[in-house]
């Protein structure tokens, strides 16, 4: 773009140059100077058409087709389509640069004998051996699993990344040694042998050992849920292997004492401590000793429920817990009985210090690319509230470390909250007394609404719209059971054409829930066709006063969001969710109140951003560097999906556009807007080096491309 603001026309429509070194600087890329920037590979039409003399702006938009300025515009490229008869055939012609790098997962069998290669490999070396530099610094001695041969690693250890250590910045040591991708950065100030353990992570909500320990032998009480399901009549017989069942008694002496209990419970808060990085690989090796006797998830048969109370109970085919009798009198029967000081110690769902949501820019939680490194982008970029990526129950009773990696929070969000996603009433009622007593959080989320057929075939997520006495259970026992405010995302309903959740708004706010999150569709759409937003006003008009409704779907620019909040006064606010995957700095634009025609050399130091975050969070060695490298590629996946203000004839854009073939305003922008899995890694490589030899990447989630059967 010139100086003046016009955008700067292409002479010729032809294939983009690699710029040299210093205009590569220029750009914005000071990671990989040395390198010229790759050609982008041809990207894939819309269709086999040449539609730069077709149809105007307005006709397009109509066909969800985005409006690119016809100067930008290029003939579609003479890509074959693959199908499987041709594929079979043998006469299909694939593009080579994404055939070279797209491939099928890996079998488990496949991943585990490759894990065991590279435990013989002098790569693997010793943790502690790499911190200090010495072999006789392992506390294992010979009984180590990992290399201590120091030479034998320097001698294959990959040349080191252009820049500077990530833990530099903090002013801490690197915890990685000689493993560190940057080695030659560090400084005698900062050697291992000054490591300040206090100062190895700024992050919260580590996974504490001794706690996963507790978690992995079954001995974890869970005294404020427990008691929460005796009142509800919601307790059941745990099929947990090793559990023994409480009785009576032994429930009630742990409501006697509950108090000291949560004291103790709480006397080492994993927000006080984080897992030692010395410790890492050996916690990774208990941990994988367990996986083959890990518990089923969610295996318990509903036909065996025992319910302790003794009242007259009735089992629905849902397998929830109707008590025939009223509340009062099913305490009185009960052997349990709360006098009124013990209840008068547990707040109301009423007197909770609430989440203020009202006009607040809320990222969604987001599967696999909502990591904490991506929230600390957003959080740059505006976002008020951050939300933990969905973590499942029973994974957390279990102490899976990959699933507490979930709960990490970093102390630049300030307003934050975690997502749960359970089936059950006592499953998520302790994974709600667990999470409050040892996490800092503000207030915790459970998504009612996930479409995922894993997650809805074991009775969680969206399964539970059509289960609304249990989603009642879940909400009560977990709203009773914790401090902090409680709030539930769902979707309008679980089949198309069947919504229910309006029905069951009003009740939602009577259960407990302070706030509720709507997305405009039905589990059955997935994100086929435009949210409904129309269904969420309604919602929005039958829910009680003090329940806090926000909506979520197609939020694309501020535009979106001015237009939400308008229709409807009484919405609190807006969840952005794919919009913030394809551009994060969607938060500027609705606070900036503008369309930000964001250059490629800022979008560049955005991503540089990320793999900084992303170092100091999965690490600086060889692993950690290609952690951040995977899930950057996976955050690309989505990038790629927008269209700079600058190149459309209409704006802003539509998040069901489907883009034309078409060059950037540089190489580097074009570069982006590739949807080759090619040239998402040579992007990576720009700001983390060369891939290893066979290095594939996949896409995990089939929602971050075009469907034309869906969206046509």
């Amino acid at each position: 773009m010139s100086a003046t603001g016009e955008v700067e026309k292409p002479t010729e429509e032809k294939e983009p140059v690699p710029p040299s070194a210093g205009e590569l600087l220029s750009c914005g890329s000071t990671d990989n100077a040395g390198e010229n920037l790759p050609s982008p590979t041809t990207l894939r039409p819309l269709a086999n058409v040449d539609i730069r003399f077709v149809a105007s702006g307005s006709d397009l938009v109509a066909k969800a087709i985005a409006p690119v300025k016809q100067e930008y515009l290029r003939p579609p490229p003479t890509r074959s389509c693959v199908n499987e008869e041709s594929s079979k055939d043998g006469n299909s012609v694939k593009d080579s640069a994404a055939s070279s790098v797209v491939t099928e997962k890996k079998s488990k069998r496949q991943l585990k004998r490759e894990r065991k290669q590279e435990q013989k490999s002098a790569l693997n070396i010793c943790p502690d051996v790499a911190k200090s530099g010495t072999a006789s610094s392992c506390r294992f001695g010979g009984t180590c699993r990992f290399s201590h041969d120091l030479e034998a690693y320097k001698a294959q250890k990959p040349e080191d990344l252009e820049g500077n250590c990530p833990f530099l910045s903090l002013n801490r040591p690197c915890p990685y040694g000689i493993a560190c991708r940057f080695v030659g950065t560090h400084t005698e100030c900062v050697s291992m042998e000054n490591l300040d353990v206090s100062k190895r992570s700024s992050e919260l909500n580590g996974l504490n050992k001794d706690l996963q320990k507790l978690l992995w032998k079954n001995k974890k009480d869970f005294p404020q849920a427990d008691v929460q399901l005796k009142e509800l009549g919601l307790l059941v017989k745990d099929y947990a292997k090793g559990r023994k069942e409480k009785t009576d008694e032994d429930i009630d002496q742990i409501h006697l004492n509950g108090e000291s209990q949560h004291q103790k419970n709480s006397g080492v808060r994993m927000s006080d401590c984080t897992n030692e990085v010395g410790e890492f690989e050996n916690l990774c090796t208990e941990k994988e000793s367990r996986e083959d006797s890990r518990l089923p998830d969610e295996a318990r048969p509903l036909k065996k429920a025992k319910i302790i109370d003794d009242v007259h109970c009735s089992i629905t085919q849902e397998g929830t817990v109707e008590s025939e009798e009223a509340g009062s009198k099913a305490i009185k029967s009960s052997n349990f009985c709360m006098t009124e000081s013990d209840s008068s110690l547990k707040l109301n769902a009423r007197e909770k210090k609430l989440v203020d949501f009202r006009g607040k820019l809320y990222l969604a939680p987001l599967t696999t690319v909502g990591n904490l490194p991506f929230r600390r982008v957003c959080k740059v970029l505006g976002a008020d509230i951050t939300c933990g990526e969905m973590a499942m129950c029973t994974n957390l009773l279990q102490g899976q470390a990959s699933e507490w990696a979930l709960l990490r929070r970093h102390p630049s969000e300030n307003l934050f909250g975690v997502q749960i996603c359970g089936a059950y009433p006592d499953t998520v009622a302790r994974t709600v007394d667990l999470i409050e007593s040892e996490c800092s959080l503000d207030f915790i989320d459970i998504n009612m609404g996930c479409p995922i057929d894993i997650v809805v075939n074991k009775g969680a997520g969206s399964s539970l719209l059509i289960k609304p006495m249990r989603m009642k259970n879940i909400i009560q026992v977990a709203s009773r059971t914790m401090e902090k405010p409680l709030t539930v995302k769902v979707r309008t309903g679980f089949l198309e054409g069947r919504n229910r959740i309006d029905s069951l708004i009003a009740d939602i706010g009577k259960w407990g829930a302070s706030a509720l999150t709507i997305h405009g569709r039905s589990r059955q759409q997935r994100y086929s066709k435009l949210a409904d937003w129309d269904y969420i006003y309604d919602c929005v008009r039958k829910s009680p006063e003090d329940l806090q409704v926000l909506g979520n779907g197609d939020i694309f620019s501020y535009a979106d969001w001015n237009n939400h909040l308008s229709n409807c006064s009484d919405l609190s606010s807006c969840m952005i969710a794919r919009g913030a995957l394809i551009k994060p700095w969607i938060f500027t634009e609705i606070k900036e109140q503008r369309h930000w025609d964001i250059s490629s050399g800022e979008r560049l130091s955005i991503l540089k951003d990320y793999v900084h975050y992303g170092l100091e969070h999965w690490g600086s060695d060889t692993k950690g560097v290609e952690t951040t490298r995977h899930f950057l590629l996976e955050w690309l996946s989505y990038t790629y999906r927008y269209i700079p203000v600058g190149l459309l004839d209409v704006i802003p854009q539509r998040l069901n556009w489907r883009p034309p073939s078409f060059y950037g305003r540089d190489d580097l922008e074009t570069l982006m807007v590739s949807d080759s899995a090619a040239d998402w890694i040579r992007i990576s490589e720009m700001l983390l080096g060369k891939v290893p030899s066979g290095f594939t990447f996949s896409p995990k989630h089939k929602s971050n491309a075009y469907d034309r059967a869906e969206n046509g």
